[in-house]
């Protein structure tokens, strides 16, 4: 069927069999339209008869109007041929239906209209098939509706038309589709003589060659003969060539055309795209021979005018280069949040595709992440050079440079950028500094553009583009990519200089936050670790903190986040820790507070309408007593403490677990164990033990085999375990904190009961001078005497319960008395006739430091006092 016979024949049988459908379809709208249309008109005369029937308006008056009118009904119904006739009130409520079921239930159609004393039909689907249902009024002698009759009957039953004449119709169709064949075949076997068995498409090509060859292409076309004739020449060869009008026919060397041109097209070489001149023109030709496969001889050729093309495919070379390096710049320069690198890589990719030199200078603020002063010709540093040689006669980076006015950098610093195609002729170039242009000018640099780095409206620098080995000077043209290679550059090197900025600041801030010391004492060897992300700073924090009674708190806490925000967090959450340990609470009453506190600054934060609230921060708190060498802690959040024994078993102490602060949901609970002295606790930070590229529990274990080392000291453990564990690019801060235990000499620790009667005072204190002459301490009897007397009294006087004095002779001697009341006592003035009251005063004026702390069995009071230089 490719051929056009084939089509013809297919083509007939195709418009036959659409004649027969579109008959057949008329048949069946025209049929359905009638059939409609009879079954309106029955179902109206068999409602409107009925309903004017007589008797019809008295029995709707009845009681029982179905008894008289559902026979009748019937009997109409079977006599006239419709599906039903239903007799029904104003309300729709039906007295009549063919299935008695239905009989008092509302009529399905539309009423309306008939209440209104007109006739309506309509088309519906019922259950018995797709009907057609009229509705009319019965009226009384007043014109009032007091009933509707409704009549319907189904399309099947009057569609018997179609199926009588359907196969008349389709008898018809198929004989004038065997006749439409017949015809076709004779068409068809004439029309294969005639096109020679070629289809539709082929002959269709072969025309439009005919005609593109002759008039359609931008290609020139020349047959010629094997006589040397030209046979043919399209009009763009014609128009080449300067051919006459009557060139057709005549020999090629009669034409007028150039000698090496005719020689060509009468060679019957093969020729491919050679290069003639026609005139001012060059043109492309590509000949061959017409009877290598058999055909008649003589030769084609083609010709192409390549005068303008070969400058637009210079021009479009350019551009194309031009947008790979704008292409690449994009993606090269920026890749860090250095200036300087980026600097780096502006020089970088500039060579040696647009420049041979390409030198950045930047504004001495810009080093620092600040932003410069707008005033132009700011001094420069130069922080980036690259050139195709090794060896360059600019000045070295680091450079201080202050770009004279009669410049070009100067000029591109107060603008655009400038261009100096010829630099020996650019006299404001070299007053500059002499020497150094000389040596430039003398290495062969001969062109320049200076371009300003600009982001934002602010000067950022200036960078240099320099030819040497190209011999081609810049132009105006080169401007625009100049201006467009610094422009995006300008805008990562702010990106970079801000982030500088952050980043010290930040830096800035959490170093001012973080502990610059630990405080003497004796009870802990400590040594720590503390590196920040590479990303930036972040809200981890650690803090060793004394207590009372020689003994010592270790904080670790982690802040979510990075960032000047979680680096205010952390400080907040320090100094709350602070705070809450000069109260000298048990671990899990401080994380309370600082969980209360968390959360109060949520709410606060919330209320505000600020986005400052703690995301998430968690905390380890412990206690270490150097008497007896317990420690207890509690963590909110955080993860395990390690533990190391003096014998080097490593383990992490199962410390109940507590939700992160700001949560308030559960209590927090304490662990207490005892550690041997030269036990070390270690306290860290999740960022040490995880890592984009290790799991968390591998990390564990990695520390804890770390760890499992007998006879090192603190500092050793630190670098053992940042040389282990230490990833090779932090994403989160990392805190470690090792602390090596150690004991209170027990010749340094008096203890005594003492009974609860005021004579019980004199023997203690003769017990205290009598040690405090052991310590050689004699200096502070008589103040250790008075404070204890006075601590004493008040446990005698206000609790019944036991009292213990202990003393304990460290840093500082210590004097605590407990007792079983929870009753703390607190300073005041006591005026003149007072007889009491004076007590307290009196030990805050002799001790340095007194205070209370309750313990499970009441409380303690204690008083500091300074040991005497020796």
């Amino acid at each position: 069927m490719r051929s056009v016979a084939g089509q013809v024949f297919v083509l007939q049988v195709v418009v036959v069999v659409l004649l027969v459908l579109a008959a057949v379809v008329v048949l069946l709208l025209q049929a359905r339209h009638d059939t409609t249309r009879e079954a309106r008109n029955r179902s109206v005369a068999v409602a409107e008869t009925f309903a004017h029937a007589p008797g019809i308006q008295q029995a709707l008056k009845l009681p029982n109007p179905t008894a008289v009118l559902q026979p009748t009904a019937e009997a109409a119904r079977k006599s006239s041929g419709v599906d039903f006739i239903v007799v029904m009130n104003t309300d729709g409520i039906r007295y009549t239906h063919p299935k008695p079921d239905r009989i008092g239930k509302r009529f399905v159609g539309t009423i309306q209209p008939a209440l209104a004393g007109q006739t309506i039909t309509e088309t519906v689907n019922g259950t018995i098939g797709r009907l057609v249902q009229a509705v009319v009024p019965v009226q009384d002698a007043r014109g009032h509706v007091v009933g509707l009759v409704s009549a319907g009957i189904t399309i099947k039953k009057i569609s018997g038309v179609v199926d009588r004449q359907l196969p008349i119709l389709l008898g018809a169709a198929a004989a004038a589709l065997a006749l439409a064949t017949g015809g076709t075949a004779l068409v068809t076997r004439r029309l294969r003589r005639q096109t020679h068995g070629l289809d539709p498409s082929e002959m269709t090509r072969m025309y439009e060659h005919h005609d593109a060859v002759l008039h359609s292409v931008r290609e020139g076309v020349i047959i010629v003969g094997g006589d040397d004739r030209l046979l043919l020449a399209n009009d763009e060869a014609c128009r080449l060539l300067d051919l006459p009008a009557d060139a057709e026919g005549r020999p090629v060397e009669e034409l007028g055309l150039e000698p090496r041109a005719a020689e060509l097209l009468t060679s019957r070489r093969v020729v491919t795209d050679e290069v003639l001149p026609a005139g001012e023109r060059l043109l492309a030709v590509n000949n061959r021979p017409t009877d290598r496969d058999g055909g008649p001889p003589g030769s084609v050729a083609t010709l192409r005018d390549s005068t303008e093309l070969r400058a637009l495919s210079g021009r479009a070379e350019g551009a194309r280069r031009r947008l790979n390096l704008l292409y690449d710049a994009s993606v090269d320069i920026g890749t860090t949040l250095d200036v300087t690198r980026t600097a780096e890589e502006l020089a970088q990719v500039s060579v040696p595709r647009f420049a041979d030199f390409v030198t950045v200078d930047l504004a001495e603020p810009v080093l620092r992440g600040d932003e410069p002063a707008s005033a132009d010709g700011a001094q420069m540093r130069r922080v980036a050079i690259r050139g195709i040689d090794a060896a360059h006669p600019f000045y070295p980076t680091g450079w201080l440079i202050d770009w004279r006015p009669s410049t070009p950098q100067a000029w591109g610093l107060s603008g655009n950028a400038v261009v100096e195609p010829h630099l020996e002729a650019a006299g404001g170039w070299r007053a500059q500094d002499p020497e150094w242009t000389a040596k430039i000018l003398d290495s062969g640099v001969h062109s320049l553009i200076a371009a300003p780095l600009r982001a934002r409206g602010v000067l950022l620098g200036v960078v240099n583009f320099w030819r040497s080995k190209k011999p081609d000077p810049f132009e105006e043209d080169d401007l625009s990519l100049a201006e467009e290679l610094a422009a995006r550059a300008a805008v990562c090197i702010d990106n970079a200089r801000r982030y500088t900025r952050e980043h010290t600041m930040a830096v800035t801030l959490q170093h001012s936050l973080l502990p610059r010391g630990f405080p003497e004492q004796d009870a802990l060897d400590i040594a720590h670790r503390y590196l920040p992300a590479q990303a930036g700073v972040g809200g981890d924090w650690f803090d060793v903190i004394p207590l009372p009674g020689a003994r010592v708190a270790l904080v670790v806490g982690d802040v979510v986040g990075h960032g000047l925000h979680a680096a205010a967090t952390m400080g907040r959450l320090r100094t709350a820790v602070h705070n809450f340990s000069a109260l000298d609470l048990p671990p899990d009453e401080l994380l309370g507070h600082l969980d209360e506190l968390v959360t109060r600054i949520d709410q606060d934060e919330a209320a505000a309408g600020g986005d400052a609230a703690i995301t998430g921060a968690t905390c380890l708190y412990a206690i270490y007593d150097a008497v007896s060498g317990n420690c207890t802690l509690s963590r909110a959040g955080h993860l395990l403490p390690a533990v190391v024994r003096p014998d080097g078993t490593a383990r992490f102490l199962e410390v109940p677990a507590g939700p992160p602060l700001g949560l308030g949901t559960l209590p927090f609970e304490t662990m207490e164990l005892s550690l041997p002295e030269g036990s070390q606790l270690v306290l860290y930070t999740d960022g040490l033990v995880e890592d984009r590229n290790r799991d968390i529990d591998a990390g564990l274990e990695l520390l804890r085999g770390v760890l499992a080392h007998a006879g090192r000291a603190p500092e050793e453990t630190c670098r053992a375990v940042f040389e282990v564990l230490l990833p090779a690019h932090p994403s989160d801060d990392i805190a470690l904190l090792v602390a090596r235990t150690r004991r209170l000499a027990s010749d340094r620790v008096a203890e005594w009961e003492v009974p609860s009667v005021p004579e019980a005072v004199a023997g203690v204190r003769a017990a205290v001078t009598g040690r405090l002459e052991g310590w050689g301490l004699d200096d502070l009897a008589f103040s250790t005497e008075l404070i204890l007397s006075e601590l004493i009294t008040n446990a005698i006087r206000y609790t019944g319960g036991s009292i213990r004095v202990r003393l304990l002779c460290d840093r500082a001697l210590i004097c605590e008395v407990s007792d079983t009341s929870n009753t703390s006592p607190h300073l005041r003035y006591a005026a003149t006739m007072d007889e009491g009251g004076r007590g307290l005063f009196l030990v805050a004026q002799f001790a340095e430091r007194w205070g209370t702390r309750y313990t499970t069995t009441g409380k303690v009071i204690w008083a500091e006092q300074a040991l005497p230089r020796r």
